[in-house]
Order: C-alpha cells, then sequence, then structure tokens
C-alpha cells in the first residue's frame, strides 16, 4: 500500500481532529505529495506551524491535496526538527511559492529551491531564525529583491507599479521582453497589509465575516462561504438545502462576473477597446443580477452561518431567469 493511499481524506463540510493527521517521515510526506501530484491531485495548501511550546521548538508542515475526481482532501503532515528542509520545488512546481512562504513565516529554509525570496514580506514568526541569512533585525522591503532578468540584444525590461491607474492594490510587475514576446514575468506584492488574519485571531466575533467578506473585492461570496462551511463543520450543522442552493446561485453569478472581468480586462492589456467596454457592460449584468438577490452587487450580507439571509420568491426567480 502506497504512503498516499494511507492518507486521511476529507469530504466538504467534514473535520479532521489534529492528532488524526500522521505524522510521517519526511520522505514518506515527500513521496506522499510528489506522488499525489503525480496521480492528478492539486496542492491546495502546504505550510508551517511551530509545534506546541517546547524546548527544541520544532515546526510541523502539514500539505493538502485535492482530489476533483472524488472530491475530497488527502491531509499529511511531518515535523521538521532542524533549521532547514529539502525542497521540492524541483520534482513539483506547484509547491514553489508554499515553500517561499513557509520559508518566510517560519525561518525554515528550503534547501534547493530555484528562487527563494518572499512572497508578502512580514516578519519571521521565529525570533532569532532567518531564511534569508539577512543581519538581525533588517528588514527586507517590498520590492528589495534580485529579479531574473533575461540578457540580449533586443531585450527589453518593463516595470509597472507598485501604484495601478486602476482599483487593484499594489504590487510591481517585472516584464523581461522581446518585442512583443514576454518571455518572463515576475510579480513582488507584499506593500499591503491590511492585518484581516492577525484580527480573525480569538474569533469569530461580530466583525469576522464582514472582514472575509471585504479580504478580496471580487471574491465576497467565495471567501464568506468558505467561512461559513467552516463553522458549520465545526459545529456538525450543514447549512439548510435550500441555502446552500442559494449560495451556489451566488457563487456562479460572482465567478462569471469575475471571468467576464478578467476577458475585458485582457483585451484591454492589448489596447482592444470595444471588446473590454463590451465585457465590462456584461459583468454589470450579473453584478445586477447578485444584487437582485440580496440587494449588494458583490453579494455582501447574503451568505451567513447557517444558511443565507436573503430568500429568492417565485417573483424574483423568474426575473433572474428572464435576465
Amino acid at each position: 500500500m502506497s504512503v498516499l493511499s494511507r492518507l486521511p481524506r476529507l469530504a466538504s463540510g467534514s473535520t479532521l481532529p489534529l492528532a488524526a493527521i500522521p505524522g510521517l517521515a519526511w520522505s514518506d510526506f515527500a513521496a506522499a505529495l510528489t506522488a499525489g501530484v503525480a496521480d492528478g491531485l492539486r496542492v491546495v495548501a502546504y505550510f508551517g506551524a511551530r509545534s506546541p511550546e517546547g524546548p527544541d521548538d520544532r515546526v510541523e508542515l502539514h500539505a493538502v491535496l485535492a482530489d476533483d475526481r472524488t472530491a475530497t482532501l488527502a491531509v499529511a503532515g511531518t515535523r521538521i526538527a532542524g533549521e532547514t528542509f529539502p525542497s521540492l520545488t524541483g520534482e513539483c512546481p506547484e509547491v514553489h511559492l508554499f515553500e517561499r512562504e513557509i520559508a518566510e513565516q517560519t525561518g525554515l529554509r528550503p534547501e534547493g529551491h530555484p528562487a527563494l525570496k518572499p512572497v508578502r514580506f512580514h516578519r519571521s514568526f521565529r525570533p532569532g531564525h532567518d531564511a534569508w541569512d539577512r543581519p538581525e533585525g533588517v528588514p527586507i522591503l517590498p520590492g528589495d529583491v534580485d529579479f531574473f532578468r533575461v540578457e540580449g540584444e533586443e531585450v527589453h525590461e518593463v516595470g509597472v507599479g507598485p501604484v495601478h491607474a486602476g482599483v487593484i492594490e499594489p504590487g510591481h510587475f517585472r516584464f523581461q521582453c522581446h518585442g512583443e514576446e514576454v518571455f518572463h514575468l515576475e510579480i513582488s506584492l507584499g506593500y499591503q497589509h491590511r492585518g484581516i488574519e492577525r484580527a480573525l485571531v480569538g474569533g469569530p466575533t461580530a466583525r469576522t465575516i464582514h472582514y472575509l467578506e471585504t479580504a478580496a473585492g471580487d471574491t465576497t461570496v467565495g471567501h464568506a462561504t468558505a467561512y461559513c462551511e467552516i463553522l458549520e463543520a465545526l459545529g456538525h450543522r450543514a447549512a439548510p438545502l435550500r441555502a446552500q442552493a442559494l449560495r451556489g446561485v451566488a457563487l456562479e453569478l460572482e465567478r462569471v462576473a469575475s471571468h467576464v472581468g478578467d476577458l475585458g480586462a485582457l483585451a484591454g492589456d492589448v489596447g482592444f477597446l470595444p471588446t473590454a467596454s463590451f465585457c465590462g457592460r456584461i459583468r454589470g449584468d450579473f453584478l445586477n443580477m447578485t444584487a437582485l438577490l440580496c440587494g449588494s452587487r458583490f453579494g455582501r450580507g447574503l451568505v451567513r452561518p447557517g444558511g443565507v439571509a436573503f430568500d429568492a420568491d417565485a417573483a424574483r426567480v423568474s426575473e433572474l431567469l428572464d435576465r
């Protein structure tokens, strides 16, 4: 029996005690992760957390793999006793950003990582441990990294941001171009921290749902639904079927609005303005359908723990179907 087949599986809306997560040796943990990706599973989470306070201050790594064929999640864990762990990015590119964030959050260094640099530019959670080999107390500022560069005749570099002429949050984009062809793009984030994760500690409180609804401007329903499903799973109380259906409708409206908006933005980026404008109008149609459902074009106030705060009567359903 393979290591992957022995991992516990979770269905949507279920929970798993921490004690039930197998603490694998590193070799088995790495084998399970790479075998899962080779078998078509997706790495949806890979993170480190400090073990309960002890003399060694060890870090536990956890990986969550999604199996779309069975709609389940496979979970594995391992404990790192030293200051480094072997990078798996070469074998499994999916973990590239995850490993960089692990280094930033825990101070552990993924040895062999091909492009190790900060992702969010926040301070390490382990005072005295630093994955970047910087002097103690000297922070690395957003954008203050060695960007990948393409050398050669007629190759040019284009820097965009971190301040943008739009509504997106700050981020610096570094393009390596040869004429119209973009060879490489590197994005540096971390310019803006609103403290949402820190504000969630000790919750849930009356503000928690509002933090989640505004975590990302185009994903109100998605984040609110994920949060509510977590609470419902922990409380062993599923939302009524009608509420689940209404959540599904709102999620689909949000998804389509986002995709249509992105298609318009892509058209605008290459100067194809008629399509950009038309996609903006179509996106507005889907946002207005969400407003018809709950009063907010972004779906705020709709999804709440235990169900939804709005229902759809026959007249509203008929109007939505017509639109």
